[in-house]
């Protein structure tokens, strides 16, 4: 019986210190990564400009091939929205709010919790053949879903995703 409430004592506490963490820990989060695609910058614009395209090589996507999706509007667009419902990523949105031609796009992504985050694709010619691509997103995480700042890095997400895109689009050559 002693051990029971020690053992009470001790699982109360470690409650208390997680959240405690996630009273100081940043609500702020941000993730980049970036790579190199040999593919002009057009091609390489052309195709990430569309949210849809995201479903053949954003991780997340990927993580779910019966996720149901509905659009709003003209991808590639301003005012553009992609919603998705699954059963491993929940529910969402991503709206494109920005679209600078023949560079990238700016969205929101809307979790269904919290507000919604900034996210970008941007691309920046390296050569007339090759293309720099950079994915990132920003945005505050409420507590305590803002420990998660301190254990989960989305830039290997990002990164996953942007090596899935390199293979698609130098496939094209």
């Amino acid at each position: 019986m002693k051990f029971l409430k020690y053992f009470l004592f001790g699982v109360i506490g470690l409650i208390l210190l997680v959240l405690l963490i996630a009273a100081i820990a940043p609500k702020e989060m941000k993730a980049e990564s970036e790579i190199i695609i040999d593919q002009p910058q057009s091609v390489v614009y052309d195709y990430i400009k569309l949210v849809k395209n995201q479903d053949e090589f954003g991780k997340w996507q990927l993580m779910d091939p019966n996720m149901k999706t509905t659009s709003t509007g003209v991808d590639g667009t301003e005012g553009f929205i992609y919603r998705w419902d699954s059963e491993v990523l929940n529910q969402g949105s991503q709206k494109i709010t920005k679209v600078d031609e023949g560079v990238g796009i700016e969205t929101e992504l809307d979790f269904g919790f919290g507000e919604p985050a900034q996210s970008y694709l941007k691309t920046e010619s390296i050569n007339p053949n090759q293309t720099k691509v950079i994915w990132g997103i920003t945005g505050k995480s409420q507590y305590p879903y803002n420990l998660m700042n301190l254990v989960y890095k989305m830039d290997k997400d990002f990164q996953e995703g942007l090596e899935n895109l390199k293979r698609k689009l130098e496939q094209k050559k």
